[in-house]
């Protein structure tokens, strides 16, 4: 790979065993086959599986800082020519696989990758909490073969090169002497066994793909981007591997009524300049009408309020009712906050305009002049004038 791994991770190189594990994780939820089918990212995915599986492991990635063979094959490194990476002696004289035997055959089962699907829920449902039916694509466990990987009626037999061992040892001479190294078995691709008829319905990985329903509970309160974790029912691993988790992510759909910020709802209602004048009563439906069916008085939730407008109210005033919002994961309840925004008539009839100068004349309003406030200055703008005025 002539890309530098640590390039291909988007990572330092002297990045902890975490960073380099979360930055896979991030990459691989991109570029993974399930996720994106693009030949193009199936192949990065490959490079950037070869690059953790380099950098995760403390003897092949201190094999690549060195510049040698992180998988012990022939060149790079110290001592290219014989035929043997420096690493293979450092193993030999300070206690390394090849001086102290090997690590033994790689299990075929290993945990399956967590799983990220997005859900679209109403304002209300993300408010209030709700159950819904989901639909997901993974791998399951083979039902022929049970994750075995073997067809029915057969078994894994033993390697006959390595004898189970999962390595074979490898002789070297130098200069140095005679060094033995220990290295993945190549029949069996270091597990120690074969599987001589594989499963045909899952040719042999112990998993297969199916679609199926899972119920999952949105918990009251939810916002935008918060997932929901639904443990063991991500992706079955290979050799019918535990499950990883299934993370659900919500996004609330715009509601026609309501905006939402944190816990708070906000909502704008337009009155005409006589009704901001006098003052008046509006009937505003609550969050809670758009999860209930039938009767209030039946339902026992309130469906709608009374907002009185004081007379007076400007275009802009701002009422807020406490514990109208939206209940917290944690408790409690935000507020609902009324924007009132007055209109201004555009059309008028001649009685109406009559009408009108009439008020005027008797608020002595027949000329107004209008009235100019300064700007208020920001707090550095006032503190700048108390520095000049000294």
């Amino acid at each position: 790979m002539s890309q530098d791994l640590y390039e291909l991770l988007g990572v330092d190189r002297g990045a902890d065993a975490d960073t380099i594990k979360k930055a896979y994780r991030r990459l691989a939820r991109q570029y993974h086959p399930d996720v994106n089918p693009e030949p193009e990212a199936q192949e990065r995915f490959k490079e950037i599986s070869v690059a953790y599986e380099v950098l995760s492991d403390p003897g092949k990635r201190a094999a690549y800082d060195r510049g040698g063979d992180p998988f012990g094959g022939m060149g790079g490194g110290f001592g290219q020519g014989a035929g043997f990476s420096f690493t293979d002696i450092m193993d030999a004289f300070f206690g390394g696989a090849g001086a102290t035997g090997g690590r033994g055959p790689r299990p075929r089962e290993r945990r399956g990758q967590d799983a990220l699907i997005r859900l679209e829920v109403e304002l209300a449902e993300a408010a209030f909490g709700i159950t819904r039916e989901i639909k997901v694509d993974t791998a399951v466990l083979c039902s022929t073969c049970h994750g075995e990987g073997a067809a029915p009626g057969s078994h894994p037999i033993p390697c006959e090169t390595c004898r189970g061992a999962g390595e074979v040892a490898h002789v070297q001479r130098s200069f140095l002497g005679e060094i033995r190294t220990l290295r993945p078995c190549a029949a069996c691709r270091g597990y120690g066994s074969i599987i001589p008829d594989p499963c045909r319905e899952c040719s042999g990985d112990g998993r297969i793909r199916s679609r199926r329903t899972l119920t999952v509970k949105i918990p009251a309160g939810v916002d935008n981007g918060t997932r929901v974790q639904l443990t063991g029912e991500g992706e079955v691993g290979p050799g019918g591997g535990p499950a990883g988790d299934l993370y659900v992510e919500i996004h609330i759909a715009p509601h026609p009524t309501f905006t939402r910020h944190g816990n708070d709802l906000h909502c704008t209602v337009t009155l005409p300049m006589t009704a901001a004048a006098l003052g008046t009563t509006l009937t505003l439906p609550t969050l809670e009408a758009d999860v209930v069916e039938g009767d209030e008085s039946e339902t026992g939730l309130e469906q709608s309020f009374d907002l009185d407008i004081r007379p007076g109210t400007q275009s802009g005033a701002e009422q807020v009712l406490r514990g109208r919002g939206v209940p917290g994961l944690r408790g409690g309840r935000g507020d609902l906050v009324v924007t009132v925004v007055v209109e201004t008539p555009t059309k008028l009839d001649p009685r109406q305009q009559e009408l009108l100068r009439q008020l005027a004349a008797l608020r002595e309003e027949e000329a107004p002049s209008g009235q100019v406030r300064p700007s208020q200055k920001s707090m550095f703008g006032r503190i700048r004038d108390a520095f000049n005025q000294h």
